[in-house]
């Protein structure tokens, strides 16, 4: 018998968030994780606020959407609150009843701005790495480094001189100018966007665009992000982030793999007065690599494991949407990418932890 279509709406509805989510879904395990990492930040997460004045966006609320931002790929905060308004996984997530009004975009973005600094970003990154440190999967021993491109949120059109010479740009909304026979570079030329980028390419035939650079360390057992550093993109900005992650999270007598782009005497000379050796691939000829160190099984083994990082990189910019930043400056990038690199970590570790590590299976 065929089942006839009922236009009225029902009075009241009695929606459990906690049913509408499968008990198997990875949400439930990643939840368990986020939860605990935001307990032990509430001391710190209380020295953000006032005691007085009006309640703010509840700070772990508002990173679990973040997070959430991240780990589904939305690409703005505007699409984020349209998805929190009927997206029952998410208010689950989050934290939200079904009843409870979603935050307008603008204090949402005011509020993200207190918490995504780098120190709270950094103090986030950490304990994700606490965590993994204490389930054995971060070697101390090994590690690999390299660095990736961002591109800035600013356009070629933005990239002017410095001393304001040169024509007014055309009236009207994005106008078409011309470049063709202006010698543009960073000595003389910034962007009006975000003064903080650089034009900068990395290979000879590839295009100069505004960018920044993000640097990742990581180790070699299971691929796992330990530090992260963010600059302005330069030809040395590679080995002096290696340089600055290396000193802060590696220990002497340890092993650094890199690819070609650090085989200079410059960056292996950094590393042996760090007390670390350089694992670098070789270039063809003019090598700072010794035959020695080349010869050797560890030698092999760091430039296997080392591509492993790669997989980091590839993340963040496909999944996690850091092809090209959201925000204005250095300093909110380098938060933006501290916790993108963290939500890597927490996926890598719900692929490593078992079904009952800490009632994970329970949810």
């Amino acid at each position: 018998m065929r089942g006839l279509e009922k236009r009225q709406n029902a009075l009241f509805s009695y929606v459990s968030l906690e049913d509408r989510v499968p008990r198997d879904h990875p949400l439930r395990k990643l939840r368990v994780l986020v939860n605990g990492i935001l307990a032990s930040m509430n001391t710190l997460l209380e020295e953000r606020y006032s005691h007085t004045g009006r309640p703010s966006i509840p700070p772990e609320q508002l990173l679990r959407a973040l997070l959430l931002q991240i780990l589904f790929t939305v690409r703005s905060e505007r699409q984020l609150m349209e998805q929190l308004d009927y997206n029952l996984l998410y208010r689950w997530f989050i934290g939200l009843g079904v009843d409870d009004p979603v935050w307008d975009r603008t204090v949402f973005s005011i509020n993200r701005d207190r918490l995504l600094g780098t120190d709270l970003a950094r103090e986030f990154f950490n304990r994700v790495l606490y965590l993994a440190e204490w389930q054995g999967f971060v070697s101390d021993e090994h590690f690999s480094v390299d660095g990736t491109l961002i591109e800035a949120w600013a356009s070629h059109k933005s990239f002017v001189r410095k001393d304001g010479d040169g024509p007014e740009p055309p009236p009207g909304r994005n106008p078409e100018i011309d470049f063709k026979g202006e010698k543009r570079g960073n000595a003389t030329h910034q962007s009006s966007t975000d003064p903080e980028s650089r034009l900068y390419k990395k290979g000879e035939f590839t295009e100069a665009k505004l960018r920044f650079m993000a640097h990742a360390l990581s180790e070699n057992r299971n691929g796992l992000v330990v530090d992260v550093e963010t600059t302005q993109a330069n030809g040395r900005a590679e080995w002096d982030a290696a340089e600055a992650m290396v000193s802060r999270s590696v220990k002497a007598g340890a092993t650094v793999g890199a690819d070609k782009g650090y085989d200079t005497q410059d960056f292996v000379g950094r590393m042996k007065r760090l007390g670390v050796k350089a694992h670098v691939a070789r270039k063809t000829t003019g090598s700072a690599v010794d035959g020695r160190t080349a010869r050797g099984k560890g030698y092999a083994m760091s430039l296997r494991r080392r591509k492993m990082i790669e997989e980091a990189f590839g993340w963040i910019k496909t999944v996690g949407g850091l092809r090209k930043t959201r925000h204005i400056g250095l300093a909110k990038l380098a938060g933006q990418a501290l916790f993108t690199f963290a939500a890597y970590n927490l996926t890598r570790l719900l692929n490593l932890m078992k079904p009952d590590d800490r009632g994970l299976a329970r949810g």
